[in-house]
């Protein structure tokens, strides 16, 4: 199991595992064909980004039909290059999970989360997506939750 989802497992709350094939990173929108492939809306699924903000790394959920607001993450903000937010989560891109990461960086929700009963967001590897309530993702990664998306 990935360190995703033993964190969910440790925290003991309810979440359901989603496995997919056949989409590839790099391929069009990859967010969008995640939420296509587990058969479920876009705005369902939620997809991990890392950016550098005033030179902090942080990681900010969005939902996977909308983009990170780059001036609602803050001053300076900028997405991190692929090799730097693998080494700070401890993820390949494709499969970076709020969840379980190497070093538990900042994090922040998009507030639309908080109108679905569950969220979809990577397990941690491609291929792998856990489905858990905002608010149990919200407690396991002490994220805030904002407007933060477009």
């Amino acid at each position: 199991m990935t360190p995703a989802v033993e964190a969910a497992k440790r925290a003991g709350i309810a979440f359901t595992l989603h496995t997919y094939e056949g989409v590839e990173v790099g391929e069009g929108d990859y967010a969008l064909a995640v939420a296509a492939a587990v058969d479920r809306p876009p705005a369902q699924l939620f997809k991990t980004l890392v950016a550098s903000v005033a030179g902090e790394l942080r990681v900010f959920v969005v939902p996977a039909d909308r983009q990170l607001e780059l001036r609602a993450a803050g001053k300076r903000a900028e997405l991190a290059g692929r090799a730097e937010a693998e080494r700070a989560t401890g993820y390949v891109v494709g499969g970076i999970s709020p969840l379980g990461q190497r070093k538990r960086l900042p994090t922040t929700l998009d507030e639309s989360a908080l109108g679905w009963e569950t969220v979809i967001v990577s397990a941690g590897r491609r291929g792998l997506q856990i489905e858990l309530a905002p608010q149990d993702l919200v407690a396991l990664t002490g994220a805030t939750v904002a407007p933060i998306s477009v």
